[in-house]
């Protein structure tokens, strides 16, 4: 313990204005999100040109890619869980060991990802009524993508560690490269610029994982200028059973609790490819311009996690409260503020991704309706992570499986029935509206309770 660096100096969030520390966490974030989900409405663009086949593909692959990227934030969001509650409590050591630990892990899950991707993946998209040339397509996206899931995984452990610090300029650099690459590869690999040979759909992939393996490297170099390193030695110190507990305790559910929304969105796709590939892949260029819309929102909910952790570490539980608060507030305001501006733009918006009326109708009508809810699911994944942070993710996993498959999917059902397409998107608003209400008063009674 005695080469620990002081208590103040690794745990930066007990001090000091609370709202101050969630905007100042949250704009880094905003930056490399907006960067970070552009690469989505990058790929829908250059892949939207091959033809209607090749976008109806990526709408498939959409929601299986968010459902394995929220794995790799359960192990993000554990790893940064207790690293941010370990600092609080001045353990550093403890923190150390949990990232080495959770780095291990993370390593261990996209091998084990990668290799049931390889067997299952054609099996997996039938089920979701792709078929045809779609489904060709899909599987030529899935293989590349499957071998370089791994440093995908690696790269958002890394962040996690950084995240439980507070180092939110370092950790939004990792997105920021994975970005930058993107940018850089998307064009040449799937129009084949230069000497570069077209792949078409599997060029988007190829430039994923490259981008990926780029930003573990980068990652590991930040993480390793910092407080909190990762050291060989930390793994087995202490407890080995007991830290690994402590990270899945968080882990899973927060991996689940991530995974619960794309699933249901998994479910959803299929549903509405009984109603064409037309609206499947308006669904899945929509899907991109709402992801790049919630990003203020998506960075809250990862930046709320380091201020709680570490303020409840410290016993500072009113100013872990306090900033679960003023998040929450944001995101009703700038929630309500986006839906107004989306809507009255939705018809510019469609056209960026199509010039057919069909499509673009389809997009229209999931942002008339689906933007209103947005708010909603802002409450739903800042309260989230306020409870992964208090080592309470399975009331956060709760509320979302509940959200889902209580109130989207049923209606969803019924909706398709009924009306259609517009009644999916409809079930949409519903359970974003629902999952708000409920969320914030699971959030209340944790933070105020378990004081």
């Amino acid at each position: 313990m005695t080469n620990d660096p002081p208590p103040s100096d690794v745990a930066k969030l007990v001090q000091g204005s609370v709202r101050r520390h969630v905007l100042v966490q949250t704009a880094p974030m905003i930056v490399a999100l907006i960067a970070s989900t552009s690469v989505g409405i990058l790929d829908a663009y250059f892949v939207g040109q091959l033809g209607p086949d090749a976008l109806a593909a990526i709408g498939f692959v959409f929601p299986v890619h968010i459902a394995l990227l929220s794995l790799g934030v359960g192990v993000m969001v554990g790893i940064n869980s207790c690293v941010a509650r370990a600092l609080g409590a001045h353990e550093h050591a403890v923190a150390e060991q949990r990232a080495v630990q959770g780095l291990i892990f993370g390593a261990l899950l996209g091998v084990g990802l990668s290799v049931l991707l390889l067997v299952g993946q054609r099996a997996l998209f039938r089920a979701l009524n792709a078929d045809g040339a779609a489904l060709e397509l899909v599987i030529e996206y899935m293989f590349p993508y499957a071998l370089g899931f791994t440093p995908l995984i690696l790269s958002m452990s890394l962040n996690g560690v950084l995240r439980g610090q507070g180092e939110a300029v370092k950790s939004s650099t990792i997105l920021i490269v994975v970005a930058a690459m993107n940018l850089v590869l998307d064009p040449v690999l799937i129009a084949g610029w230069g000497p570069f040979p077209a792949f078409g759909v599997a060029g988007a992939a190829y430039a994923t994982v490259t981008a990926f393996g780029l930003a573990a490297a980068v990652g590991f170099g930040l993480v390793q200028s910092g407080d909190v390193k990762i050291r060989a030695s930390r793994v087995f110190e202490g407890d080995l059973v007991q830290g690994m507990l402590s990270l899945a305790r968080v882990g899973a559910p927060a991996a689940f609790s991530n995974s619960v929304n794309p699933i249901g969105l998994t479910i959803l796709t299929g549903l509405l490819a009984t109603h064409g590939s037309v609206v499947v892949g308006a669904f899945g260029a929509a899907a991109r311009v709402q992801n790049v819309v919630i990003v203020p929102l998506l960075a809250l909910s990862s930046s709320i996690g380091p201020i709680v952790g570490q303020n409840w570490g410290a016993g500072a539980f009113d100013r872990a409260r306090s900033a679960w608060r003023f998040s929450v507030a944001l995101c009703v305001g700038y929630g309500l503020v986006a839906a107004m501006l989306l809507v009255l733009f939705r018809t510019s918006l469609a056209q960026v991704f199509t010039d057919a009326q069909a499509v673009a109708s389809e997009i229209e009508g999931y942002i008339l309706l689906a933007a209103w809810g947005f708010a909603g699911f802002g409450v739903l994944i800042v309260t989230n992570g306020a409870l992964n942070a208090i080592d309470k993710a399975s009331t956060g996993l709760a509320v979302s499986v509940g959200r889902v498959f209580a109130v989207m999917v049923p209606l969803s059902l019924v909706g398709s029935a009924l009306v259609g397409s517009h009644g999916v998107y409809a079930a949409i608003l519903a359970a974003n509206l629902v999952g708000a209400g409920v969320a914030f008063v699971f959030g209340h009674r944790a933070l105020d309770v378990s004081a």
